[in-house]
């Protein structure tokens, strides 16, 4: 069916962004974000739109992160082999401080009575060693029918070997009125704890979500929504009710396809994204392509899972503000959110990162969200002399100091993905996005030594542009654990295929053709005796039979500084990675005009820079025109966001409407 609208809502903890395509034409839209039912927010930001027809909505939500970092995920109860009950409380012989002598305490999301184990066991090889007796489930099932469970984890074991067993505890808790949530559908894979793991916190979220998309599409009537997930595809609402879990990084994953895209058409190919909100900043680093990881943590769990490699820190435009208990100035991880949001809204008295920038002339009061939105500068000022007595400083000071510590803590998570990983940020662009990114991205590229920041049209609502510009992705795995030097690339074809098959099904039941259809084949490998695995590309052909253990080394010693030649490899796991290409968001192109428009001219506004006080120019981006060149000091403000320009850097608008700032050379 063909849509007279097309629609990215990205959900943040602040601001509901949305971006509609509609007539060929692009209209942005930001709204205050509702923490408690988050489908109001964004259904006041759409009524408008959808009264000009039916409409195909990619949403991004945060509904699922929070659930699980609130632990306010529904009551679950976890089915698994007899024996096996305790592997979730048990984890692995890891610790977050390696030398310190006190207990470290973990958190868990079900209770030990809610752990049932089944008389039943299949081996490694996939052969049945004892069957499972329907009977002995019978009786689990009152229970968990007497303790109200919303949600049944299952996982039993080697069920990644042969999933007959958790086929039939679904099916009978299915019959039974049950939601389950099956590791051998979700993970078929080895390793006993991240495959539990993993299906419980899928488990625990189905309640949450389940809700919350019955909620949205009642008020969505009419549209169709998809549900943005973690690994830079959509999926179906239907399917997102089943496996939430893959949901769980869905809006920062849009910021990261959007910066990708964007970026790309300004001629750059390795960027590392920056995206700034209210409540986090997210970062991520793409060389040549987005990256995605196995191996995540979300909070105190591990999710294995395939997820675009993003790292968060609680640093926002929103992060709280205080002094702690030795008198030294704070900021974050905590947030004031969207209500009561920084003092400046005017609904509370608690400083932000946001005070800050306002006080210090970053910000145009009387065109802050476009002009929609009113602040009050003297209440920045209020709040942030309470700070500035506590520790003894003037208030330029303090609000300087203020920028420092939340720049000191975004630049730490960018060496995280960086040269903590063996990449070099010189070698990179910074593209900034988010409401608060423009801000402070160019004093963080001053610092990482990064030669340019690219700061793209809509960058307040990127990560809402970005959801238009993805397609439909679903992954795939299974495990196949066998020496590469011993194993036929016939059998390594084989058990492809039947993975694509199973893929080019599911395509098939979303609407999608084998010709739109784009297969990526990948496997884990290790060394011999080694734990974890690197995931390398797969091509097929006799030129190709054995060439992956070639990049296996590479990669292992771009990572690692060494690599073993002669030493075994061992395969792990295979993937595929089916893509469905969709209609995307073609921006446009703009001849360059040097002279920049009058109106775009709005005003002179001081500010504050190292010290030092500046009379800096303010710029409407929207009257800008591609080729206009701008020099520092200058703000350029916008509908969603702002742009800080220090002094010694200049800006130029590229084609597409993008910011390229770089500092300016030395006479």
């Amino acid at each position: 069916m063909e849509y007279q609208l097309r629609i990215g809502v990205d959900s943040g903890g602040t601001f509901t962004d949305i971006v509609v395509l509609a007539d060929g034409q692009l209209r942005v839209a930001k709204v205050p974000s509702t923490p408690q039912d988050p489908s109001i927010a964004i259904y006041e930001g759409l009524k408008e739109f959808l009264q000009n027809g039916q409409a195909f909505i990619i949403h991004g939500t945060t509904v699922g992160t929070n659930a699980l970092l609130e632990k306010k995920g529904g009551k679950i109860a976890l089915l698994t082999t007899k024996g096996f009950e305790d592997v979730i409380f048990i984890g692995r012989q890891t610790r977050k401080k390696l030398y310190s002598l006190k207990g470290e305490s973990r958190s868990y999301l079900l209770s030990p009575s809610l752990c049932f184990g089944l008389e039943e066991r299949i081996l490694a090889s996939g052969k049945v060693e004892k069957a499972l007796e329907i009977k002995d489930l019978e009786s689990v099932i009152k229970v968990l029918k007497k303790e109200k469970v919303e949600a049944v984890a299952v996982c039993l074991l080697h069920s990644y070997a042969n999933p007959r067993h958790e086929a039939m505890v679904a099916q009978e808790l299915s019959r039974s009125g049950l939601k389950a949530s099956v590791s051998s559908s979700l993970l078929p894979e080895h390793r006993e704890y991240e495959r539990t793991s993993t299906t419980v916190i899928n488990a625990y979220l189905m309640p949450v979500m389940d809700h919350y998309l019955s909620s949205l599409e009642k008020k969505l009537s009419g549209s169709e929504l998809k549900i943005m997930q973690s690994n830079e595809g959509y999926i179906s609402a239907e399917k997102a009710r089943l496996e939430p879990i893959k949901t769980i990084l869905s809006g920062p994953t849009g910021g990261v396809v959007g910066a990708w895209h964007l970026a790309r058409l300004s001629g750059f190919k390795n960027v590392i994204s920056f995206d700034m909100g209210g409540t986090s900043t997210d970062v991520s680093l793409i060389s040549g392509g987005i990256r995605r990881s196995m191996e995540n943590m979300v909070g105190d769990f591990p999710v294995r899972l395939p997820m675009v490699d993003v790292h968060s820190v609680g640093a926002g435009g929103g992060s709280v503000v205080y002094v702690d208990e030795g008198g030294l100035l704070r900021v974050g991880p905590q947030s004031v959110g969207a209500n009561p949001g920084p003092a400046c809204y005017g609904n509370g008295d608690i400083p932000a990162v946001t005070d800050a920038n306002v006080y210090l002339g970053r910000l145009d009061p009387e065109f802050f969200l476009g002009g929609k939105m009113k602040i009050y500068p003297e209440k920045s000022q209020k709040a942030l002399e309470r700070i500035a007595r506590k520790i003894g400083k003037s208030l330029i000071e303090t609000a300087l100091g203020v920028i420092d510590i939340a720049n000191a803590s975004m630049e730490k998570a960018i060496r995280v993905i960086s040269v903590e990983r063996g990449y070099d940020p010189r070698n990179f662009a910074l593209i900034s996005f988010g409401g608060a990114g423009g801000l402070h991205a160019v004093e963080m590229a001053e610092h990482l030594r990064i030669p340019k920041v690219i700061i793209p049209r809509f960058a307040g609502v990127l990560s809402a542009l970005g959801l238009l510009m993805a397609n439909s992705i679903k992954d795939y795995s299974r495990s196949f654990i066998r020496l590469a030097q011993r194993t036929d690339p016939e059998d390594l074809e084989k058990v492809f295929n039947e993975m694509e098959k199973q893929a080019l099904k599911e395509m098939a039941e979303d609407g999608f053709s084998p010709e739109d259809i784009l297969i990526e084949r990948q496997l884990d490998l290790r060394y011999l005796g080694q734990s974890y695995e690197l995931t390398v590309p797969f091509r097929s052909g006799s030129f190709h039979n054995y060439s992956y253990i070639n990049d296996f080394h590479r990669q292992h010693r771009r990572l690692f500084s060494y690599h073993h030649q002669h030493r075994p490899v061992e395969i792990v796991n295979l993937r595929v990675k089916a893509v469905a290409k969709t209609k995307k968001v073609k921006l446009e192109s703009f001849e360059l005009n040097p002279e920049i428009p009058k109106k775009a001219r709005l005003k002179k506004q001081w500010l504050f820079y190292h010290n030092e006080k500046y009379q800096a120019d303010v710029y409407n981006r929207s009257e800008l025109l591609a080729g206009n060149r701008i020099s520092g000091p200058a703000l350029i403000v916008d509908g969603e966001s702002t742009t800080f320009l220090p002094p010694g850097y200049k800006a130029s608008v590229d084609h597409y409407l993008n910011l390229i700032i770089e500092k300016m050379e030395k006479r």
